[in-house]
């Protein structure tokens, strides 16, 4: 497995994975219009050159010989604080269980700890399964969010984070 830096050519593939993953995902946590409506905030091309442009989310893109897997976003010094903040982090249906998930985390936690944040941070779905995944990973529980995304839709997360050793 390899690791990309995305670019802005890249967005059609994150935008195609997000698009193949999140129905699967989601399906049985949110109503389709909720999903289809967080899929255009989120992964428009607007929304993407947003996070990359303005708000500085680095996207990674997780490779196995020609095959794009996944991708990770992250956000360093987040809230000017030690913390590094994961945004997003997708698998395709079929590349979960191989590991990507993982590496990727694994990349991202090396690059906070070259740039001397302490903890990894990241929200997910209360009800999502990859509570468990991240707690494999050695995130902990440390609350709960309830984010007003508009149309009358929430995002009901926990927040987990990991601290990262020295």
């Amino acid at each position: 497995m390899e690791i990309i830096s995305a670019k802005e050519d890249h967005f059609a593939i994150i935008q195609n994975i997000a698009r193949t993953t999140w129905p699967v995902t989601f399906g049985s946590i949110l109503s389709a219009k909720q999903i289809d409506y967080m899929l255009e905030m989120m992964y428009s091309t607007e929304a993407l050159t947003e996070q990359v442009n303005k708000k500085k989310h680095v996207f990674l893109l997780v490779k196995e010989q020609e095959e794009y897997l996944g991708y990770i976003s992250y956000e360093l010094n987040y809230r000017g604080l030690s913390k590094t903040k994961i945004h997003k982090i997708y698998l395709l249906p079929s590349a979960q269980g191989k590991g990507a998930g993982k590496f990727l985390i694994q990349h991202v936690s090396a690059i906070a700890h070259e740039n001397k944040n302490q903890t990894l941070t990241l929200n997910v779905n209360r009800d999502n399964k990859a509570v468990q995944f991240y707690e494999a990973q050695g995130f902990l529980i440390a609350g709960k969010e309830d984010i007003d995304i508009g149309e009358g839709f929430w995002m009901e997360d926990f927040i987990m984070d990991k601290l990262l050793t020295a």
